[in-house]
């Protein structure tokens, strides 16, 4: 059986702490290793524990998830970060993106369905639930992709659909028959000719102008 996922809880309210270790530790896959009430502790704990996975949430008191997130990144920390968050909390959503999260869910999402959250982002998947994608394409702050689709080759443009599919390298290496080395190639060249700053960016580009897989 393969390692469980670890996973680092970051939230200021104990009672969602609880009930989210309460939830995952019955799930064979997944172990909670660590908790913080804060994003400063979070981003210790991330550094001490070195977890899979960090459940963040956003509005914290002193460091908030958004600055976690990009302390993290500053620090090279390879941990997945899925933002668990309040649905009133919409315009939060392109800022953690581009802090670095791995994906975006409410706290009302259901139970099974945080798990599968937790399995996917861990896979290397970008995860938005369908009301957090509906929120972002209406804002006016969205991925700018100065580039345009048309700069982008047949291939590149099916891996790019396949990237808004939320498929990881690997398995877009295996849909079009091609090497994960050729894979990252030409994702690097879909990011330098859209003007994205990664794979989350890309995704969401491809979703707000129909690129089809």
């Amino acid at each position: 059986m393969a390692d469980p996922i670890k996973v680092l809880l970051v939230d200021d309210h104990q009672v969602v702490r609880r009930g989210l270790r309460t939830f995952l530790e019955v799930q064979d896959d997944i172990e909670v290793v660590g908790e913080a009430s804060d994003g400063a502790e979070g981003v210790a704990r991330a550094e001490e524990l070195r977890p899979d996975v960090v459940l963040m949430d956003v509005k914290m008191p002193g460091m908030d998830g958004i600055e976690a997130l990009r302390r993290l990144r500053e620090l090279d920390n390879p941990a997945r970060v899925l933002i668990v968050t309040s649905f009133t909390e919409q315009r939060t959503v392109v800022p953690a993106l581009r802090a670095g999260a791995a994906g975006y869910v409410y706290k009302d999402v259901d139970p099974d369905a945080l798990a599968g959250a937790i399995r996917s982002v861990h896979a290397g998947h970008v995860l938005l639930q369908p009301e957090v994608a509906e929120a972002l394409l209406s804002q006016e702050e969205a991925p700018s992709g100065q580039g345009r689709a048309g700069s982008l080759t047949e291939r590149e443009q099916e891996v790019l659909g396949l990237i808004a599919d939320g498929r990881s390298n690997r398995e877009i290496a295996r849909a079009l028959v091609l090497s994960e080395k050729t894979v990252k190639t030409h994702v690097s060249n879909i990011l330098m000719k859209l003007d994205l700053a990664d794979r989350t960016q890309a995704a969401l580009w491809a979703v707000r102008h129909g690129v089809d897989r």
